[in-house]
């Protein structure tokens, strides 16, 4: 309407390329009026990563045009896109070994060894192909224009805008203050049990080390960027190597020793205890593998994206497997 409404006027005097910049102004300015309209009814999620080409055309055009939504501390901790597929693996290795890897010997338990063995593989296969699945869900949206950085922003252009802000949001921090919590008191635990190891006669009280565990805790989460933690989660997968081995070694040599116990894997208790042990166990198993944070560690990569996510998996579930 306002480009039949300029061309219509005889007395305009401009020459064609400024005619060509308003034509191009006023297009613009009508698809993103529309786009907000959309927005406004719900029908329409903003894209977070979005650059409107009318914000450009406003500028040249001395035109004072509404900026861009700024983004969040929690979209700019993980923007800081200059990670390698390596710094992938590094952080996806550590978004999964979490406390919740020490208790499968305790689903192996309920399950006996070719239950939990099998178990294993279906979860680790499962969740191998869902991870990279979501990844290059990600990757095509982002070549789309729709950059999705965090799951809340996921939920808001799949469900709707209430939807990251209202309910993902809340539930991620729900989950995040309990285990940071829960890990503070792991830490501190192990510490003292270290402490006494080496000072059987130790003085020192449980929430000391507590105390100590959380400093370092307060000071890691002073880190600016999601990508600047990639040396402290290599750190974290080597110790994840290192724990597994001296696990397999020390159950080698107890295995061999003349002290060893007799071996029993038979999975005890009622039929049904094992029932609801199976359903524990499962449990286990599905929690330890379902924590990637697939959005967040796909955000700190480098461009192109294509394969880095594929690469890093694959060294994650190497670790872990």
């Amino acid at each position: 309407m306002a480009i039949s409404f300029l061309c219509s006027h005889h007395q305009y005097s401009e020459s064609p390329t400024q005619v060509l910049d308003i034509l191009i102004f006023v297009s613009a300015y009508t698809e993103e009026r529309d786009r907000e309209r959309e927005r406004e009814m719900g029908t329409v999620a903003p894209n977070l990563m979005e650059v409107s080409a009318t914000a450009s055309v406003h500028k040249e055009n001395g035109v004072v045009a509404n900026p861009p939504k700024e983004l969040d501390a929690g979209a700019l901790f993980v923007l800081k896109s200059q990670g390698s597929w390596l710094h992938c693996g590094y952080h996806l290795t550590t978004s999964i070994v979490g406390p919740v890897l020490l208790s499968l010997p305790f689903a192996l338990t309920l399950l006996g060894w070719v239950g939990g063995l099998i178990c294993l593989a279906l979860a680790a296969l499962v969740t191998f192909y869902s991870y990279n699945l979501l990844s290059l869900v990600l990757e095509h949206q982002e070549k789309l224009g729709n950059r999705q950085l965090r799951f809340r922003d996921m939920a808001r252009d799949i469900l709707g805008p209430g939807w990251g802000k209202y309910v993902v949001g809340p539930l991620q921090f729900w989950i995040c203050y309990g285990a940071v919590i829960a890990c503070t008191l792991l830490g501190g635990q192990s510490l003292k049990f270290i402490y006494l190891l080496s000072n059987p006669d130790g003085k020192m009280e449980l929430y000391q080390f507590i105390t100590m565990f959380g400093g370092v805790t307060l000071i890691l989460a002073q880190m600016p960027s999601f990508h600047s933690l990639r040396h402290i989660n290599l750190v974290s997968l080597i110790l994840c190597l290192a724990f597994s081995a001296f696990v397999t070694a020390g159950s080698i040599y107890i295995g061999h020793s003349n002290k060893a116990p007799v071996g029993d894997y038979t999975v005890k208790g009622s039929a049904k205890d094992r029932n609801f042990g199976i359903f524990n166990a499962i449990s286990i198993i599905a929690t330890t593998y379902a924590s990637g944070i697939i959005p967040e560690i796909q955000a700190t990569l480098a461009p192109p994206v294509k394969g880095k996510m594929f690469k890093g998996l694959c060294v994650c579930y190497s670790v872990i497997e």
